[in-house]
């Protein structure tokens, strides 16, 4: 099983994560974007690139409201003929791009034409879309292979959709081995020979388990926030889809990402062990070992929370990288 890592675009720091990542072993680097909280993804995933020869790169996930379909395809694809075809192309109904403009998350219908639109753009195809007609028309010059797309879901509607239309398929359901298997029947279902299957993992390696837990409590907020939206709750333990409730009713957009806002501190450290891995390196290397049993081609490592201590961050992520990625 592949190891990524995901990562919040903050300038100087992109670039400089992306080399270490790549020194280490990780295969591929995806960077939030969220423009009202973190620096445009484009332009760091390009510092990224210059500054890398092998890791794979690309936005974790960018939505199709914020940035029109046209456009996503067209950076994507500049920065698969930049890199040599090392660029991956995350997509998603959005959350904080969106609710920090005051918008819900698009619905699965609007990422569906989405996803066909911006797949037909990358193949260098004409796209009907809002009435007009448009191609890509650099791309014919360019002999780079297509961008793959990756789509990060939760819910039914939206994994099997991505299981039709999607080149690689990330689920954002938590780290239960119960909950994965529910979402991985989902896209089998839909489509026996889908994309291939990775999941987003809030991930923290530290000896002490607290210190480790509160590294990763707000990004694990994250997740869990929008892990039933629309969904029904098969797969959670008790504790889980208890907190999950909680964390629905007292979420503030504000704190987003943040380990120390409220919401975040009302994660019980039962729920942040079964949603997240975090731990001592065997013990987290023993829980990605059972995702990788379970058919899973990647895991995309989600380390640290938006206000969290970035020496701390960098420790993990050296102690994932020398202590549980040889194991993986």
């Amino acid at each position: 099983m592949e190891a990524w890592i995901h990562t919040f675009s903050f300038p100087h720091r992109v670039a400089k994560l992306a080399r270490q990542a790549e020194a280490s072993g990780f295969a591929g680097l995806l960077v939030a974007d969220s423009q009202n909280l973190n620096a445009d993804i484009w332009v760091e995933l390009g510092l990224a690139a210059a500054a890398t020869d092998r890791i794979q790169l690309g936005p974790g996930v960018t939505n199709p409201l914020t940035r029109h379909p046209a456009v996503t395809a067209s950076a994507a694809a500049t920065l698969q003929a930049e890199t040599d075809g090392r660029a991956v192309l995350g997509l998603g109904r959005g959350d904080s791009a969106l609710t920090q403009l005051g918008k819900r998350p698009v619905s699965s219908a609007e990422l569906e034409r989405a996803l066909v639109a911006i797949q037909r753009y990358l193949r260098g195809e004409s796209v009907e879309l809002d009435g007009g007609s448009s191609r890509i028309t650099w791309l014919a010059e360019s002999d780079a292979p297509k961008v793959p797309v990756a789509v990060a879901a939760t819910g039914p509607r939206v994994i099997a959709l991505a299981a039709r239309h999607a080149d690689q398929l990330h689920l954002a359901v938590g780290a239960e081995p119960d909950r994965l298997r529910w979402a991985m029947e989902i896209a089998r279902t839909a489509e026996a020979d889908g994309p291939s299957l990775g999941a987003f993992i809030n991930v923290a390696v530290h000896p002490d388990r607290a210190v480790a837990r509160d590294l990763v409590r707000g990004s694990t907020a994250i997740f869990a926030r929008f892990a039933t939206e629309g969904a029904p709750t098969d797969g959670l333990s008790h504790v889980t889809r208890h907190g999950i409730e909680r964390l629905a009713s007292a979420y503030d957009e504000a704190r987003h990402g943040e380990a120390a806002a409220p919401h975040a501190g009302e994660l019980g450290d039962e729920f942040v062990d079964r949603f997240a891995v975090a731990g001592p390196s065997e013990h987290v290397a023993e829980r990605l070992v059972e995702v990788a049993a379970l058919g899973f081609e990647r895991v995309v490592v989600v380390p640290g929370s938006l206000d969290a201590d970035p020496g701390l961050v960098e420790e993990s992520n050296q102690r994932f990288a020398t202590e549980v990625l040889p194991t993986l």
